[in-house]
């Protein structure tokens, strides 16, 4: 147990959590469909996509507000696909924290040990405990209108914890917070799940909150999972458009092929210009790539052999900050976004209406398969007959 933490009485090795092809349906519509994932033990794992996606129906699920239509949830290796709320060993903070406004901090935190019946000394002692992982000691006596806004969310987050729940659900709990104090939640938070080893489940619509946090996230669109990865692999390696256009800013090129050579396939734009990919391999005369804005270069001149080269016509210059976007129109019509770090030396510092020459490497155009890739089957240790027992 790491010290200052609360008894964790869940947090075995292994499996936290187990979604096995969950559908839910709402009359003709399908929120969740075959949902297949697993949660690993003291993973901070997040849920992302649009609103209307599924993932506040899929954390509902896993909390037991919602029965699936068909499939499992398992909980620790343990069917509990009709168990209630309250008898799964689960929490679930939501955006508004629901304190009781007439007590103090220490019997807000205190409550839900005392409807456990605890014994009034471990009651004290893990709220002693608690309090000192969310950095709240000294705070015990106020009511929640003396804290901050991130200072309730601590409390809420401790309330929930102090049980020593197998997974806390956390329904976009820093949605009512401002900018400044999102960011710094997000760092809090993240440092609370290492700190407790407790599993997070997290459900945003914000791709740098989950970026930021997650361990792995499940990206999801109309009810199914499009790609389940870590951070890296989502950026640099996205399964479909969806997934691609959603998690960062890319550009998506549908690329001819006119050619193939050394593993590379080409799509030529005349005038020396050219489009470069790591072949796909499967003989198609069309690819879906991507390109994030990063890679792409502002040149002057030629480039080497085995590098995408395209002109165009800046169509839009914004300052960003850390970085300066270059919107850039193509003769095919595409439109490219390039950004360039602004402690660079620019050698080219091209305005509205400037020509420029763009390069990037070829192995920087990731190729990606239209449509969603099946979501990956946990390996369940239960007896899958379990389920036809309700």
């Amino acid at each position: 147990m790491k010290e200052g933490t609360p008894s964790m009485e869940g947090t075995e090795p292994g499996s936290a959590i187990e979604l096995d092809h969950v559908t839910k349906r709402f009359g003709d519509v399908t929120a969740v469909n075959d949902v297949a994932i697993e949660i690993q033990t003291g993973e901070f794992f997040s849920l992302l996509g649009p609103s209307g996606c599924g993932k506040t129906t899929t954390l509902r699920i896993i909390a037991g507000f919602e029965a699936p239509d068909e499939g499992r949830v398992l909980l620790q290796g343990n069917d509990v696909t009709f168990v209630t709320p309250q008898k799964r060993n689960v929490n679930m903070v939501f955006q508004a924290y629901g304190l009781f406004p007439h007590m103090t901090v220490a019997e807000n935190i205190a409550f839900g040990p005392k409807i456990k019946k605890r014994p009034r000394d471990e009651i004290a002692r893990r709220v002693t405990e608690i309090l000192r992982t969310v950095r709240l000691e000294g705070m015990e006596d106020r009511r929640p209108a003396q804290l901050s806004g991130g200072q309730q969310q601590r409390v809420a987050l401790a309330r929930s914890l102090v049980n020593g729940p197998a997974a806390l659900l956390l329904d976009e709990p820093l949605g009512a917070l401002d900018l400044k104090l999102r960011k710094e939640m997000q760092l809090e938070l993240k440092e609370l799940q290492m700190r407790t080893g407790t599993t997070f489940v997290y459900v945003t619509h914000d791709q740098e909150e989950a970026m930021t946090m997650s361990d792995r996230i499940a990206v999801m669109n109309e009810g199914l999972v499009e790609q389940l990865a870590t951070p890296r692999e989502l950026y640099s390696r996205p399964a479909s458009p969806f997934v691609a256009g959603f998690i960062g800013t890319s550009n998506l090129i549908t690329l001819r092929i006119d050619w193939r050579d050394g593993g590379l396939v080409g799509m030529d734009l005349g005038e020396g210009e050219r489009i470069l990919a790591p072949d796909p391999g499967d003989g198609a005369p069309t690819a879906h790539i991507t390109v994030r804005p990063e890679w792409i270069k502002l040149a002057s001149g030629e480039v080497g052999p085995r590098a995408s080269h395209v002109g165009g016509t800046v169509a839009d210059v914004v300052y960003l900050g850390s970085v300066t976007q270059f919107i850039v129109l193509l003769r095919t019509g595409e439109r490219l976004t390039v950004h360039r770090l602004n402690d660079e030396v620019a050698l080219v510092d091209p305005r509205p209406g400037d020509r420029v020459i763009l390069h990037w490497a070829a192995e920087h155009s990731y190729v990606i398969r239209p449509g969603r890739t099946e979501p990956p089957r946990p390996d369940l240790r239960t007896d899958p007959s379990a389920a036809d027992e309700h």
